[in-house]
């Protein structure tokens, strides 16, 4: 006969390691997948991922910019960006255009569909992100953005892009 093993509580979040006392890295990684969550239920109603809303956003942002640069902008893989990049094209979001001087390289833009979709997009990650700044000063949410900003860049001498 196999004796059982005596089963472990897991904490919830805010509690033990999953709290305030808990090591930066996780507690930023357990933020991260919270907040992805919550984005991929406000986008699944409009087909969005979160990886293809933050290439729509980057098209946006930087009209033009090519595969690579999307990729690095996003946080994404150059494989992950080509299947959103043909994916988004394949529904009409994304146009290519060959650059004007080297014809090899592609430039990426949003179409008028494209448009039309990040701002749907935008509605509804805007309302997630409202509601994760509850109760948070404007002061706060500066420090908080200056925090995440520093904590992305790299040490001294790096090349933080």
């Amino acid at each position: 006969m196999v004796k059982s093993k005596k089963q472990i509580d897991v904490p919830r979040i805010g509690e033990g390691a999953r709290g305030e006392e808990g090591h930066l890295g996780y507690l930023l990684r357990q933020a991260t997948h919270a907040h992805r969550q919550r984005l991929e239920h406000a986008l699944a109603d409009i087909g969005v991922t979160v990886p293809q809303f933050s290439v729509l956003t980057m098209l946006n942002a930087y009209p033009g910019i090519s595969n690579a640069d999307v990729a690095r902008l996003s946080l994404l893989t150059p494989q992950t960006v080509c299947v959103i990049v043909a994916n988004l094209e394949r529904a009409k979001a994304v146009a290519r255009q060959p650059h004007a001087v080297h014809g090899r390289i592609l430039q990426l833009g949003l179409t008028e569909a494209g448009r039309r979709l990040l701002r749907g997009c935008r509605e509804r990650v805007a309302a997630v992100e409202r509601a994760l700044l509850v109760g948070v000063s404007k002061s706060e949410e500066g420090v908080i953005r200056a925090w995440l900003v520093r904590a992305a860049l790299e040490p001294e001498g790096g090349n933080a892009r």
